[in-house]
């Protein structure tokens, strides 16, 4: 085969795998044969469709077959894959297909206003509606507003041929992009080869001992990078089971262990946490599960406490959507005596430690995490500024993370550069949020930081300083928001000061506003 990326992993598996069970959702299941087959009629109908090596093929949905076999049939023709998250506004689908030039989109029926929304002015020229309601009604084919055409998700496979497709497709050509949130207002869209989410599979497979008689189940969406690369594709590539959920509902996600015999879960601390203190937890039979990974932030003790108490470890990590995202993992086997750590940087990944002065930290020393590897990406998607910023000299890539490492090596995260909200596994930038704020008239200056809470581990707060004889209540701040940005971005709170703590050069402490309790401002 020419084709050397993912989108040849399904082709590649059917003659090892075809009769095994591929996908699980919604009760129905895909074998790898079926899979196989059903990605290779889409490549096909989308290349009789005028979809070519290098163009953008978007997708917008939560967890469905249908976003894997879009995923592996943009593979397959070379094209690149762009997930957009379900939870963002209108405005923010539009810049993302703009941006990245996306010249169809394949989303769900339930999703159709906001990608109708969402696609107006941009170049997608085709729109492909899937059925997520599994109820066989029609998926809203049509003849599409203007130019834009629209067509079933059913339909356009059906149309597709078996015949195979061998595109020369390299490890260095891209194969998805994924935006990441803007510290300047503007997200930036993180272009990852197909050598990237290769060997960040290889790493994942290695440093968690992956295997064909795995069953993962997914309760984190596939738009965001974690679910898709440190979970879905390295059991596939392995040969394993993959059960893909739309809700995260925990009691569901108990059944589905039980049912399944699941033996792998990537989440966030939010997931695990409610799935602990559901009411079925103490009677689930969990003994099948052996690997559970965590991301986004910290793991509470407590949370820890009730998976020991049923025998099972969490292993930890730290990541970004720019190293596809995993570049170190905290064994769970270390998670009491190295508490609070990211751990070891994967197999095939070095992390250091810089120092602005000194050069590589010492140990105990606070620098910037620099992350160097094949999982790294080179660039970012038509943004050469903005890639020029992010690498240091030997290749390095800034993360703008401050941590250190101890004398094992391992990692300890001390603070982010780029003051950015880990909201339930959601990253929110406060510039974004910011900038949408100061657009009302009233506000003179704004501050958002990020605040504990119980469910979420942080929240948004605003901070806001209204101009001399302005007007302005929580409720009209937050009505002003809606529908410009996604909800999970919208601050819990808002706080009204008279004054702003700032620097010489006039720029806002947040630290200071961090520092300050809940009452005080």
């Amino acid at each position: 085969m020419e084709n050397f990326g993912i989108g040849s992993w399904l082709q590649r598996r059917r003659p090892k795998s075809g009769s095994k069970t591929a996908l699980i959702s919604g009760g129905r299941e895909l074998s790898y044969a079926q899979f196989a087959d059903r990605s290779l009629r889409l490549a096909n109908a989308l290349r009789d469709r005028g979809v070519a090596k290098g163009d953008r093929v978007a997708y917008l949905g939560e967890n469905h077959p249908s976003f894997l076999e879009t995923l592996f049939a943009c593979g397959t023709l070379g094209a690149i894959f762009v997930p957009l998250n379900t939870r963002l506004a209108p405005p923010e689908i539009q810049f993302q297909l703009q941006d990245s030039g996306a010249v169809a989109l394949i989303h769900a029926h339930s999703l159709s206003d906001l990608a109708a929304r969402g696609a107006a002015g941009t170049a997608v020229a085709r729109l492909v509606v899937v059925d997520d309601a599994g109820d066989g009604s029609p998926a809203g084919a049509g003849s599409g507003q203007g130019s834009t055409a629209v067509e079933g998700f059913e339909a356009v496979v059906a149309s597709g041929t078996d015949q195979p497709i061998d595109e020369p497709v390299g490890l260095d050509d891209g194969a998805m992009i994924l935006y990441t949130s803007g510290t300047t207002g503007r997200p930036k869209g993180a272009l990852l080869t197909h050598g990237n989410v290769t060997w960040n599979c290889i790493n994942v497979i290695v440093d968690f001992d992956f295997s064909s008689q795995d069953v993962a189940l997914m309760i984190s969406p596939m738009f965001h990078v974690a679910s898709l690369d440190m979970g879905v594709l390295p059991t596939l590539l392995k040969g394993g089971t993959v059960i893909l959920e739309s809700r995260f509902d925990p009691g569901r996600i108990l059944g589905l262990i039980g049912e399944y015999s699941v033996t792998t879960m990537s989440g966030v601390p939010t997931t695990y946490q409610l799935i602990c203190e559901h009411p079925a937890w103490a009677t689930t039979d969990l003994s099948s599960l052996n690997k559970l990974t965590c991301g986004g932030s910290a793991i509470p003790m407590r949370v820890l406490d009730a998976y020991e108490s049923r025998g099972l470890q969490i292993g930890n990590g730290y990541g970004m959507t720019e190293t596809a995202p995993a570049a170190t993992v905290l064994p769970a086997s270390r998670s009491r005596d190295k508490a609070g750590s990211a751990g070891l940087p994967h197999f095939f990944t070095d992390v250091r430690i810089a120092d602005a002065i000194a050069g590589i930290a010492a140990p105990g020393t606070v620098g910037e995490i620099q992350i160097k590897g094949p999982n790294v990406i080179r660039e970012y998607w038509d943004r050469p500024d903005a890639t020029a910023e992010s690498y240091a000299d030997g290749g390095w890539f800034k993360s703008g993370d401050l941590a250190y490492k101890d004398e094992e090596g391992f990692v300890f995260i001390a603070d982010r550069l780029k003051d950015m909200i880990i909201s339930g596994g959601e990253n929110i930038y406060p510039a974004e949020v910011e900038q949408a704020i100061t657009e009302l008239d009233a506000v003179g200056s704004v501050a958002v930081i990020g605040v504990p809470d119980e469910k979420w581990g942080e929240v948004p707060r605003a901070v806001v300083l209204l101009r001399e004889g302005a007007q302005l209540t929580e409720a009209q701040l937050r009505a002003h928001l809606e529908g410009r940005l996604a909800r999970y971005k919208i601050p819990r709170s808002v706080v009204f000061v008279d004054e702003m703590p700032r620097t010489a050069s006039g720029k806002i402490r947040k630290a200071d506003l961090r520092k300050l309790a809940p009452g005080h401002i």
